[in-house]
């Protein structure tokens, strides 16, 4: 490897981080953090990061190599300026704790790949943390500091408190501790077990506070009342109830499914939805013997000319369409029930079913996926959860944590009971997660498909019950069984409000030292 910058043309500058650094970015952690007992990220937390705040996360780069990565979120003092720890304080490190209105910037990561140190880019990422904070007229920046040399040294100062004591005086150097006190911050308190996997720093973290000096000091001690406030913005959703029927041709098919994206679009729609299986209809063009693993394996034929179709009419109807889900067959041959969301702007993400139901597992040979991630679009972060995975609360807060508000949820069912168990399941994500969730399905019949014969669905469009929301947590519900669009405009604000000022504030809340959710998939 060259030295840094021997290239006259390498600029460093310190910008924004967006997803696309992701992967990046995990690379660095790990070559940061290896040997010393801590973990690098994974791309679940650092979505969360940048969807909670994306304003407060930063980037440095030499061209395009990501050097440092600096992450922040708001909270508010009477939180970050007491004892806690890391994981809970960021919410297992998703910065689900964001506070819209918190009244303080906290640091909860800055890292510097070991290439480039010596050119001063740490302290870079701290001025952009100072100038956003004074932007944003916060109070100042707070965070709990490593002592990476204190595992070595504690027998010669006995205790830690000695140690920091000694650096304060300038008698010692802490390559982390000396650095921040250089960069006008003060302490705050020692904070014991605030990190036990930093082996280094014996667990302990160094309670450090940096005050704006443009703003007022708050004086105010207690709770502040913040609640009340109303956003204008809206998403206009609406969810397709499709009535199966036989077609003779792809093409008859593709004219069903334009004539609901351009309905939807005709009345200014941000998203319209489409249900679960709803492809399966393909399976009526023509007749075909054998078993239902075969058939289901027929409609994978249809994949390509089906993703070509809904990006189309997506850049066509400038609307966001999440596509139900159909069969396909990936690279490794095994059949997958996946959704797709096709962008307005031509981009297409993927999310496959985590939990293919018994009957699919069974008679389709269908197998889960194991990657769960937020979708940004220009709405904000979104998520896809198809049908039967509804029903397990962990994936919706796994998807939560990386900062969505919208969920989408198509799905296809036969009979009422199997349908009110996915209906209950998404009224109860939407409360427990304070969110708006979408749900898509199919009705009608096709006596000759193998599994589709009977179809029973109610599409709706759930929300928290709160004040803000409608009545009965329900924006806008169908006849069940009867072929319609249900639309309503979501205010991503109100839920925003809701989960930082509502009645009950479920995610602000939880006990993040007690329980959280730790994705191992993909």
């Amino acid at each position: 490897m060259s030295p840094p910058f021997s290239d006259p043309n390498e600029r460093l500058i310190v910008r924004q981080a967006t997803l696309q650094d992701v992967p990046a970015i995990i690379a660095l952690s790990r070559r940061v953090y290896e040997g010393t007992g801590m973990y690098g990220y994974t791309e679940g937390p650092l979505i969360g990061q940048m969807n909670n705040f994306p304003e407060g996360q930063f980037v440095a780069m030499v061209g395009e190599k990501v050097v440092g990565y600096c992450a922040t979120f708001r909270i508010a003092g009477e939180i970050a300026l007491a004892p806690h720890d890391w994981t809970s304080i960021t919410g297992n490190g998703y910065a689900s704790r964001h506070d819209p209105e918190g009244d303080w910037l906290y640091g909860m990561e800055v890292c510097v790949d070991p290439d480039y140190r010596g050119y001063r880019i740490g302290q870079r990422l701290y001025n952009q943390r100072k100038d956003l904070c004074q932007s944003l007229e916060l109070q100042g920046v707070v965070f709990a500091g490593r002592l990476p040399s204190l595992s070595r040294r504690i027998k010669k100062f006995d205790t830690v408190e000695a140690y920091v004591e000694a650096i304060k005086a300038k008698k010692q150097k802490d390559a982390v501790l000396s650095f921040q006190l250089h960069n006008e911050f003060e302490i705050h308190g020692i904070i014991p077990h605030y990190l036990d996997a930093d082996h280094a720093s014996l667990g302990y973290g160094i309670h450090l506070i940096w005050r704006n000096p443009k703003v007022e000091r708050n004086g105010a001690t207690g709770k502040q009342k913040r609640y009340g406030k109303r956003a204008p913005d809206t998403v206009r959703i609406g969810t397709v109830q499709y009535q199966q029927r036989p077609v003779k041709s792809f093409e008859e098919f593709s004219d069903i499914v334009t004539y609901f994206v351009d309905v939807v679009s005709t009345y200014r729609g941000d998203f319209v939805v489409f249900p679960e299986l709803f492809t399966l209809q393909l399976l009526s063009i023509e007749s075909r013997e054998g078993s239902p693993a075969e058939a289901i394996e027929a409609v994978t034929e249809y994949a390509d000319a089906y993703q070509e179709l809904m990006r189309d009419l997506a850049l066509r109807h400038n609307i966001n369409i999440i596509g139900g889900s159909t069969p396909v067959k990936d690279d490794e041959g095994l059949i997958r029930n996946r959704a797709f969301v096709f962008l307005r702007d031509g981009q297409v993400h993927i999310q496959d079913k985590i939990h293919p139901t018994p009957n699919e597992a069974y008679w389709w040979n269908i197998s889960g996926g194991n990657r769960l991630s937020a979708i940004d679009t220009d709405c904000g972060p979104i998520g896809v959860l198809i049908c039967y995975d509804a029903e397990f609360p962990e994936l919706t807060r796994h998807l939560v944590d990386q900062g969505i508000q919208l969920l989408f949820v198509p799905f296809c069912t036969d009979e009422r009971q199997s349908y009110l168990r996915v209906r209950y399941c998404c009224q109860a994500r939407a409360v427990e997660n304070q969110l708006y969730v979408v749900m898509s399905g199919n009705v009608g019949n096709l006596p000759n498909v193998p599994n589709m014969e009977l179809q029973y669905g109610q599409s709706c469009i759930l929300t928290p019950c709160d004040f803000p929301f409608a009545r009965d947590g329900i924006a806008a519900d169908t006849t069940p069984n009867v072929e319609t669009v249900a639309f309503a405009d979501l205010r991503p604000q109100v839920i925003t409000t809701a989960r930082n000022s509502g009645t009950v504030k479920n995610l602000h809340d939880r006990r993040h030292e007690l329980y959280s959710v730790n994705w191992r998939g993909n």
